[in-house]
């Protein structure tokens, strides 16, 4: 893949970690430090060259529970491709490794909410586009996503 594109971009994601079909550290130094790697069990940050490159774990918890929170938010009768879509993309649009290239593929664990709500407004949007949500605005889209959005609370 390194042969054929600049920034490969590799998911080895099989569990559990001794299953894995490449280590991070093997696919760093294989692409000659150009790969950006997300794999399906956690593994450390990778040493190459002088720098520590961390390693996105890439696995259900920003799209899937973002888009039930899309979806619920907005009252969608039914998932459409373009809402899967747009709940791609803004994943991609929170991508640290846009600022640097050297960053992790995913946005860290404590952008998780921010994220998720970001996911969630922008798949009922498409939802609202394709005709399977009721319209209303995007701030009132916005309010019910985050009234909707479960918090945590611990005894």
């Amino acid at each position: 893949m390194a042969r054929k594109v600049e920034r490969p971009i590799i998911f080895p994601l099989s569990n559990p970690t001794s299953k894995c079909e490449a280590t991070p550290e093997d696919l760093i130094r294989w692409s000659d430090g150009h790969a950006l790697v997300a794999t399906g069990s956690p593994f450390a940050p990778v040493s190459y060259n002088g720098r520590e490159i961390p390693i996105a774990q890439c696995n259900n918890v920003y799209i899937f529970p973002a888009v039930g929170l899309g979806v619920i938010a907005s009252s969608a009768r039914r998932i459409t491709d373009s809402m899967m879509l747009a709940a791609a993309r803004t994943l991609a649009a929170n991508s640290p490794a846009l600022k640097d290239p050297f960053a992790s593929l995913l946005p860290s664990l404590t952008d998780l909410r921010r994220v998720a709500a970001d996911i969630a407004l922008a798949v009922g949007i498409a939802a609202q586009k394709d005709g399977v949500a009721a319209h209303v605005t995007e701030d009132e889209l916005r309010a019910r996503v985050m009234a909707t959005q479960w918090t945590p609370v611990y005894a």
